[in-house]
Formats: structure tokens, C-alpha cells, sequence
């Protein structure tokens, strides 16, 4: 599966490592608990926008059915989930220096996003890449670093680790207004709009 780490860890152009988060999948098996699966899930590292990472762990495309095993071993069509579905995802965001130095490429960086972040990117608006809205309710916790949340009319909420956020289908856009990369989980909860 694509963003799956092997055992060895390899470096990035920039010199650092990429993320890496153990998941620890289980199933029942002749009514018993095991384990499906234990393996580490190496970030995608963003080759247009330097120190941007996505780790999508887990997707339900729609409500699971837990008659049936459950498995991620494909790259999904879409991350955010439909009705009833869920996705979880580790992102780490630079420095928004990033974006303004003069050899960010903004139109690469929108079709490499369209590429990785499928059914998510295509949200952000034109006139605003960082804004969007999506038909999900997602839990959104600081897992490192500090953010900044903004909703419509530049509404702005300072964000530190452990700090949770409900995001109830509603238009707004995180900003690393720091120095460090912030890392972030989000739990996307399916909805009807």
C-alpha cells in the first residue's frame, strides 16, 4: 500500500527521516481476538512543499460491517469517507514560511495535493488554498506543536498540543503561523449535508 513503510527507514532529500506510526490492526478469527496486522505507516512526504506530511492509517469508505474482515491495503479513491464512513490521518504542516518563499511552486503543490489528498484537495478553494469544506464531522487534536484554526470573517483560534477541535462541516483552513512544523490527528466522520 502506498505510504507503508519497509523496515528500514530511508532520508529524505532535506536530511530528516520521515514520520513513522506503528498501527496495530485486529480481527476476530473463530471468535477470538488476534491481530491482523502490526506494521509501521511511513508518512508521504510532499516533494512540492518541504516538511509537509500526510499519514492516511485508516479508511471506512462507508459504514463498516464488522460480519466481514476489515482491510486497508489500497490507496483510496477518496479520504474523506462517505455516510457513515471514517477515515484517520496524520498530517504534519510546516512553517507557513513555506508557502512564501519565492521558490514555492503553489500550482505543483495543488496538483501533487489533488494526487495524494483525493476527494480532499479538490475542496480547497482557488482564491484561498488553505480554506475548505467537506460534508464530515472531524475530531481535529494538536498532536504536536501549535496551530492556528480559521473560520470565515478571519476568525482565528490559537491552538496548542492536546488542545481538540469539532469541526462540524464547516469552512475553515489551519495555519502554522510558528516557526515549527505542527503534526495534527484528524478523525473524519462521514455526515449528510
Amino acid at each position: 500500500m502506498n505510504g507503508t513503510a519497509s523496515k528500514k527507514r530511508e532520508v529524505s532529500k532535506r536530511g530528516k527521516k520521515p514520520s513513522t506510526y506503528r498501527r496495530i490492526v485486529t480481527e476476530n478469527v473463530n471468535g477470538k481476538s488476534v491481530v491482523q496486522s502490526d506494521e509501521h505507516m511511513q508518512a508521504y512526504e510532499f516533494k512540492t512543499v518541504p516538511g509537509y506530511e500526510h499519514t492516511l492509517i485508516w479508511v471506512n469508505p462507508t459504514i463498516p460491517d464488522l460480519g466481514k474482515e476489515q482491510r486497508f491495503d489500497r490507496y483510496p479513491d477518496t479520504v474523506v469517507p462517505g455516510p457513515g464512513g471514517t477515515s484517520l490521518h496524520f498530517v504534519t504542516f510546516p512553517p507557513g514560511a513555506v508557502f512564501a518563499d519565492p521558490s514555492f511552486d503553489g500550482a505543483a503543490a495543488q496538483e501533487e495535493a489533488l494526487a495524494r489528498l483525493r476527494g480532499l484537495a479538490d475542496h480547497f478553494e482557488k482564491e484561498d488554498p488553505g480554506m475548505h469544506k467537506t460534508n464530515t464531522v472531524d475530531y481535529s487534536v494538536v498532536y504536536d506543536g501549535e496551530i492556528w484554526l480559521e473560520l470565515d470573517d478571519n476568525e482565528m483560534r490559537h491552538l496548542k498540543r492536546g488542545d481538540v477541535v469539532v469541526q462540524n462541516g464547516t469552512r475553515h483552513a489551519w495555519r502554522n503561523k510558528g516557526t515549527k512544523p505542527v503534526t495534527m490527528l484528524f478523525f473524519l466522520n462521514g455526515a449528510i449535508a
